[in-house]
Order: C-alpha cells, then structure tokens, then sequence
C-alpha cells in the first residue's frame, strides 16, 4: 500500500510530535502524523508519555490524593467534621483513565480540525527517496520532503532488574497500583519518584525514597531543596540520600532491596511495590535510523543542532529524543519552531527560560539560575527571598510552607533566577518566565501591582527583598 507524498511527516504523537503537526498544518503543509500508543481497547492513543503515564494521568492522582488528605487532615480546621472517611481507588483509578481518555480524544479532534492526516502504528524509516523520505507504518509507505521525529523517551530500568509493572514499576505501574501498598519502596529522588510518593504516602503507605546523590534534588536551587526535604521529612517520606542499592530481590511477597547507606552499613529494606525513577533514555529502538543514516550520540538520542536540524537533510527532532532537558513543554516549543523553520521562518526555544516544575505538595518550581550555579560562576547577585507564613491568602488557604527567591545581578538587577517551594508554584512561575524573557529587573516586579490578597504578592515581596525593603515581613 502507498500513499500520495506529505509535505511533512510526524513521527510521534507526544507533547512535541502533535504540536508540531498541528503547527505545520496550520502553515499551509499537509501533514501526516504516526503515534502507535493504544489505549486499554486496542484503539489510538496519541499524546504520548505525558498524557498516557506520565504529566495527565499523574496530576489526576495527586489530585485526587491530595483531596484525601485534605479530608482527613485539613477540614477540621475549617469546622467540616467527617466520619468513615476511606479512599475508593478503583474509583480514582477510573477518573484518571477518564481524564487520559478526554486528552486522547482531545488531540484526535484537533488533528481532524487542523486536517492532519493521522496513521495509527509505529512509524520507521524505510530509506531515502528522491526528493525526501518513506516512512513505513503496518502496510503503509509514506513519502515526505520533510520528517520530524518525536518519539520521546522510555524508563530507565536499573541494570539486572526489569520492570515487570507488577511489583518492580516504572512510571507507568506506578499509576495503576490498585490498592494502597502498606509498604512502598522508591529508587530514586526525581520527579516521578518524588510526585508518585507523595500520592501514596498520602493514601496511608510507608514510603522510603533511596536515592544514590548525597544530596536532594541537586538541580534545584539549596535553600529552596532544604525546605521541601524539611516539608516531605515532617510528612512522613523516609528519605535516604548517599545509599548504593545492591541485590534486589522480587517475589510474590514483594521486594527487597539491600543497600548501604552514606556511612557504609548494610540495610535489607522490605516492599510490597519498588518504583524505579532513575532517569529516562531516549526512544529510538525501532525507528530504523539506519536505514537512512541518522546520527545517533552514545545515549540512543538523536544528535541535532541548535535548531534541531539532524545530520540529515529535511530531517528533524525535537523533545525527550534529543538533547535538552525532558520536559513536555519544551518538546511542545520545539515542536512549533521547527514547524515554523520548515517554513522558512525563525522559530525559537530559550532554554534559559524553561520552567521546572515538581507537583509534590509544597509544589516546587523554578526558573534560571539557582544560587550554587551564579557562585560557582562567579557573578555578582542579590537574594530576596518572602515566606508563605507572611502571606495572608497563603494563611486563608492554611498552606503556608514554603518561600519564593529571586536573584538578581548585583549591577544591574536583571533577574537572574526565580525559585518557589510553597502552594501554587507551578503557577506562580509563568510571571518570573514573562519577566525573564523581557529582561526584567527585580524592581520591575516591584514596582508592579499585583492584587491582594493573592499568593502572587509573595513574588512581589521577594522582588521587594531584593534590595531589602519587603513590606510585609
């Protein structure tokens, strides 16, 4: 079977693959897009990772947990008195796979409204042809001048211990755990580890998170890392940094895991689920790159310039299949420049502006340098920082842990970095991201009214602490 040739093909229906096609249709090309991922009926699943086990599905049981624990802990405080107070995980299982489903069949309908031609299996290449390239996908041969790949990234196993998605998970089992473990055992502190963690902790696990680094999330700016391993301590997580896992040990009684601590003893921790979140590898096995000659770098990821162009001519990639960091919304960027670069326009990604993002509770975001990068650096900087606790929306909401930090240059108070621990990070940010890509200073988001009561005051006040005048603490 062959088909008429594309301008552009997609291969890879996540964060960056489908908005990408959407952009590229939305410039005049007539695009096809090819995403295998199923749903739990054999059909189409586009969206990827993010929408499938990862940022959506995710977001659904934090939510829903956090609901849980508000219940239990919170409402008393607001005069709302509960009895048989109990957590139908089926239940929020379910409105998960509700949620993951209404963002599948979101982006199948923004395909049909943008007219990109959508194939349902995995897309490889099967050689270059005169003028472009052909794609195979199941019987199907696709021919295009221009080809994006998007085909993200998978978890990271650790050696000699698959996933089986029953008792040793990734992120994907992770989210589909169908009772509370009374024991839960994480290998590794990042994201995923941290997010999932916190949604079973707060469901009644014991939770111990082993991680190798000998200290807590090292990319994140120090202060702002003290507070929320203080705030994660004080809820119950069981932190161990500096530990070297060694046997690991599955049986149809769950896990085990020996390991050593910083100081060298020897520990057996017993689990009834392991989450295993030591990074993600970039996913290129199947996607036939050497049928074409695409360069790959030692990791599998696709080597590409700045402007994600590829070792070959008309061919791109964009998102976790390439350098950079791992995030949807830069694949969801890169996506769109390199749509608009196929146009001949000027598309652009600056990745001194990526948001960062862990949805734990407190939420922890930032955005720029951290403190520890401008000392190593050597440039000259200002601090502000402005507690939660002086907040008064943080103390209506009865969430005030937590601060936001700003840095600045000594010399000319451009904002240098923003770092937030407390309720609403995640959305907070989205202003220190505008200031920073204007080249804001400091006394820019000083000088600006922000309404009260809001959270965002505690960003202004942070701006204020900059040159130390803050009003409210």
């Amino acid at each position: 079977m062959s088909n008429p040739p594309f301008d552009v093909i997609v291969i890879g229906a996540g964060p960056g693959g489908y908005i990408a096609a959407i952009r590229a249709a939305q410039l005049g090309f007539n695009v096809a897009c090819i995403d295998e991922w199923k749903n739990d009926k054999g059909g189409p699943a586009p969206g990827g990772t993010c929408t499938n086990v990862g940022c959506i599905p995710s977001k659904a049981l934090l939510q829903s947990s956090e609901h849980f624990e508000h219940a239990g802990h919170a409402f008393a405080d607001h005069g709302i008195g509960l009895k048989d107070l109990r957590m139908d995980v089926a239940k929020m299982l379910a409105r998960k796979n509700q949620i993951v489903k209404q963002n599948n069949d979101g982006i199948l309908y923004l395909f049909k409204k943008n007219k990109v031609t959508f194939f349902h299996g995995r897309g490889s290449f099967a050689g270059a042809v005169a003028g472009g390239y052909e794609v195979a996908v199941g019987d199907a041969k696709l021919v295009a001048k221009q080809v994006v790949v998007a085909t993200g990234s998978v978890a990271r196993a650790l050696p000699g211990t698959p996933f089986d998605e029953e008792r040793v998970l990734s992120n994907d089992g992770a989210l589909r755990i169908g009772a509370v473990p009374k024991k839960l055992g994480l290998i590794g502190s990042g994201v995923i580890g941290l997010e999932m963690g916190s949604v079973w902790r707060r469901l009644g696990a014991e939770v111990t998170v082993l991680e190798a680094l000998p200290t807590f999330l090292g990319a994140v700016d120090e202060q702002i890392a003290k507070e929320a391993h203080k705030a994660f301590t004080k809820q119950g997580l069981k932190i161990e940094l500096g530990v070297k896992v060694g046997e690991i040990k599955s049986g149809k009684s769950g896990v085990e895991v020996e390991y050593t601590d910083a100081k060298g003893a020897a520990h057996k921790l017993a689990v009834d689920k392991l989450i295993v979140s030591i990074g993600r590898a970039p996913n290129t096995q199947g996607l036939n790159a050497q049928a074409v000659g695409l360069a790959l770098d030692e990791r599998g990821a696709i080597v590409v310039d700045a402007e994600c162009r590829t070792n070959l001519p008309g061919v791109w990639a964009v998102g976790d299949v390439v350098r950079g960091p791992m995030l949807a919304h830069k694949a969801e960027e890169e996506g769109v420049a390199v749509a608009e670069r196929i146009a001949g326009q000027h598309g652009h990604v600056n990745f001194d502006t990526i948001p960062w993002v862990i949805y734990t509770s407190p939420e922890i975001a930032w955005v720029g340098q951290t403190e520890q990068q401008l000392k190593a650096s050597g440039r000259a900087y200002k601090a502000g920082v402005f507690p939660f606790m002086a907040n008064g929306r943080a103390r209506a909401l009865g969430d005030t842990t937590g601060m936001v930090k700003f840095l600045a240059d000594a010399a000319t108070d451009e904002i240098l970095g923003v770092h937030i621990v407390g309720p609403m990070a995640s959305e907070l940010i989205s202003e220190a991201v505008v200031a920073m890509e204007f080249k804001a200073s400091a006394e820019d988001i000083a000088r600006i009214c922000h309404a009260h009561p809001s959270l965002s005051e505690a960003t202004k006040e942070a701006a204020l602490a900059v040159d130390k005048r803050t009003l409210n603490f």
